[in-house]
């Protein structure tokens, strides 16, 4: 089993290279089926974040390594990586919570991609990964994607969105996000 993380700032396009990544392994594989999932961080927001983890406007800041639930996700991977299943969380991003009484069935697979803005943070993790990405897209445009996503798909406000991007998302993308690339086995850059 290949366990591949891919880690990029919010907006990095994350969701969309893993995609392209198991289409196109599927469709060159001379292998029967090619049995693969994602994993997708946000699933592992925690169910409240903590009190020391609101940005000074006292909204939670989702772009902080403290906003994720780690022991469930490095058990999680490590069932994964041992071939075996896992009930993954499930998140509401229009109730910004985990959805307590529903998960999604993962494993056995014989690829499992990791995407998220934290997928290359913590060594533990790093040391099971067999591939590690980062997506290195400029500022703009990753601001742009997460401004018509969080607007389309999750029914936020161009304000809110505009707001938490200079409060918490891009601050934290230069303190924690960016210096991940030091791990990454490969850059991937893209408009």
């Amino acid at each position: 089993m290949y366990l591949v993380g891919i880690a990029g700032g919010s907006g990095s396009g994350k969701t969309t290279f893993a995609r392209k990544v198991i289409r196109h392994i599927q469709e060159f594989s001379s292998q029967p089926p090619f049995n693969a999932a994602i994993i997708h961080m946000d699933s592992y927001y925690l169910h409240e974040q903590p009190i020391d983890n609101y940005s000074e406007s006292g909204r939670p800041n989702f772009d902080h390594p403290h906003a994720f639930d780690w022991n469930l996700l490095r058990k999680h991977l490590a069932k994964l990586k041992e071939g075996k299943s896992i009930e993954a969380p499930v998140y509401d991003f229009a109730k910004s919570q985990r959805l307590s009484h529903q998960t999604l069935p993962i494993g056995p697979c014989s690829l499992v991609i990791f995407e998220g803005i934290f997928s290359l943070f913590q060594e533990e993790i790093r040391d099971i990964l067999d591939i590690k990405v980062f997506l290195q897209v400029d500022a703009d445009i990753r601001f742009t994607r997460r401004l018509h996503r969080d607007v389309n798909e999750r029914g936020r406000s161009l304000e809110s969105v505009i707001s938490q991007y200079y409060e918490t998302v891009r601050p934290m993308y230069q303190k924690y996000l960016d210096p991940q690339r030091q791990y990454a086995s490969s850059i991937v850059t893209g408009k």
